[in-house]
């Protein structure tokens, strides 16, 4: 049972947003500042950076987790462990309405956790280096991806999936003969991204404001995957294939002909020229010049990234008393915690400044 149903039987439907969106005011106030960050990054050791961290809401998790060495391992779980345990607090304020909307929004922690372990599985990296970039702040739990991440394959992992019957066992059981076949983890991962969008679509049908915030927001989630697959295929031979196979629909602004336009395309100029009037043009022009410095796809990636959290960011800009505010709390304090986590790593392998700040999401 994911913690998201579990909180409906506290009677969250008793409380209203101004109840929980002043809460939740509280804890954004409790947000760490630009400059704190960049005194972090100066820190000259891993010692100044647990001190500083004391001082702040991270403290007790970070007394828990110290117990066991004063690693940057141990740091990065305490960090995720304030993150899972804020989630949890922000999900039991809200009502059953912004549950409901959220529950949609969140499984895309889960969606993120599986394709991170069956990524992990296909390159035969160690449970260690999966579990190390996973957040359970989803319907699964820590115990239940450290188990998924010790599986011996990806068949193992999806075998799991389908023992605990989770329905994201069924996409990917689906598109396993296909993997097994020809070993492209594309089709997995192109399966889990309909699954979800399908699902959370179904979730946010409502015709409320709160349901509308979400179903653009799930839309831009939906064109910078779309966008990234676009980059992806670049001067990318697909034989006889249909690029449309690849195309997820839902999307805001990335329409199916957009799609089949830019999958057609072997120039990072003509992908921009064809997407400048969109609200994407910005994002990838930006970054322009380093993917063709480069020519990693990462940078767009990114890029995407960005953006995309800044639209999470601006949805708390709308309706007082509405949902928006609460998510846009719950992405700026997974940036947080996603930039925290970036600067300890940093710092404990000696990253220049400099390139620190070059790895922060959104800053």
């Amino acid at each position: 049972m994911s913690s998201i149903t579990a909180m409906k039987r506290v009677g969250a439907s008793k409380k209203d947003y101004g109840y929980s969106n002043a809460r939740v005011r509280g804890m954004r106030s409790r947000l760490q500042k630009q400059a704190f960050m960049d005194s972090l990054m100066g820190a000259k050791d891993l010692g100044a950076v647990i001190q500083s961290l004391m001082e702040t809401e991270y403290g007790p998790d970070l007394e828990e987790q110290l117990l066991h060495g004063r690693t940057s391992g141990q740091i990065d779980l305490a960090l995720k462990d304030n993150m899972v345990r804020t989630f949890r607090k922000v999900l039991s304020l809200s009502n059953d309405e912004s549950l409901e909307v959220l529950g949609a929004l969140l499984g895309r922690w889960d969606l993120f956790n599986i394709k991170t372990i069956i990524r992990g599985r296909h390159m035969s990296l160690t449970a260690e280096e999966i579990i190390e970039s996973m957040m359970p702040v989803g319907q699964l739990t820590q115990i239940d991806l450290d188990e998924l991440a010790r599986q011996q394959s990806v068949k193992g992992v999806v075998d799991t999936l389908a023992t605990w019957k989770l329905p994201f066992a069924v996409p990917l059981r689906a598109a396993m003969p296909e993997y097994i076949e020809d070993g492209n983890l594309a089709v997995l991962e192109l399966a889990l991204d309909k699954y979800y969008m399908e699902w959370a679509a179904r979730r946010l049908k409502g015709r409320g404001v709160n349901q509308r915030l979400s179903r653009r927001f799930l839309g831009t989630q939906i064109d910078t995957i779309n966008l990234l697959t676009c980059f992806r295929l670049l001067n990318a031979d697909l034989g006889d294939q249909d690029a449309l196979r690849f195309f997820l629909p839902g999307g805001t602004h990335v329409s199916e002909q957009l799609f089949r336009d830019l999958a057609s395309m072997s120039d990072v100029d003509e992908v921009y020229d064809r997407l400048k009037r969109t609200p994407y043009g910005r994002p990838v022009e930006d970054v322009a010049l380093k993917y063709i410095e480069s020519g990693s796809i990462s940078v767009f990636e990114r890029a995407l990234e960005d953006y995309l959290m800044r639209r999470a960011f601006a949805a708390g800009r709308g309706e007082p008393l509405g949902v928006g505010i609460i998510i846009s709390y719950l992405w700026m304090k997974a940036n947080e915690v996603t930039n925290l986590r970036i600067i300890v790593k940093g710092i404990s392998v000696g990253m220049p400044v400099e390139r620190m700040r070059e790895e922060l999401i959104v800053v």
